[in-house]
């Protein structure tokens, strides 16, 4: 058990059990705001980069330090329950529970994908961490051999503090997909 972050397909979008009250919630905020409504993609087929699914297994204390130091606060990297490729500034709540919270925060993927950048940068994430991920591509990356050896051939901030470059990595990376996939990141 514990907690994910997944790219969410039309068949759970839609579902009345699992996010359709959201769904609904969502498009009447933005048909409010005078935007169109929003769908998400369909279940697809099999390769990289197709689904984005990882298990947040590591503390998260340094990054969400990390985050306070930024410009611009922590909000775009942790105050939100489910991420859309939608460009807005702030947050959207809606009136649905949210499995942590009596309403569910939305956030923009573009401002999400611009915070993790900076930290990206920040941290001079080296290149071998998978830019797609498909099922854990990340979580096995930084539980596996190849963050040793990263470690030994591109030193820098990063690998001082291996769980907030995780958890940058996984923001990173999920930003990314949620607007090349053009689909909904929630928790789960």
């Amino acid at each position: 058990m514990g907690i994910y972050l997944v790219g969410i397909d039309s068949r759970d979008w839609l579902d009345g059990e699992v996010l359709g009250a959201v769904a609904v919630a969502l498009d009447a905020e933005l048909e409010r705001r005078g935007w169109e409504g929003f769908t998400a993609p369909e279940p697809g087929g099999p390769g990289a980069g197709v689904s984005f699914e990882e298990k947040m297994n590591r503390p998260i204390d340094s990054f969400a330090d990390l985050c306070r130091k930024q410009a611009g606060g922590p909000d775009a990297l942790l105050d939100w329950d489910l991420l859309i490729p939608v460009e807005f500034d702030g947050a959207l709540v809606l009136p649905v529970p949210s499995d942590h919270d009596d309403t569910t925060t939305v956030r923009s993927a573009h401002r999400a994908l611009d915070a993790a950048r900076r930290l990206a940068d920040g941290m001079a994430l080296p290149p071998g961490i998978p830019r797609t991920s498909g099922n854990l591509d990340i979580v096995n990356w930084f539980d596996g051999p190849a963050v040793g050896e990263a470690v030994g051939t591109y030193p820098g901030p990063w690998s001082g503090d291996l769980d907030a470059a995780f958890y940058t990595a996984v923001y990173l990376r999920a930003a990314e997909h949620s607007l090349r996939r053009e689909c909904p990141i929630a928790y789960s």
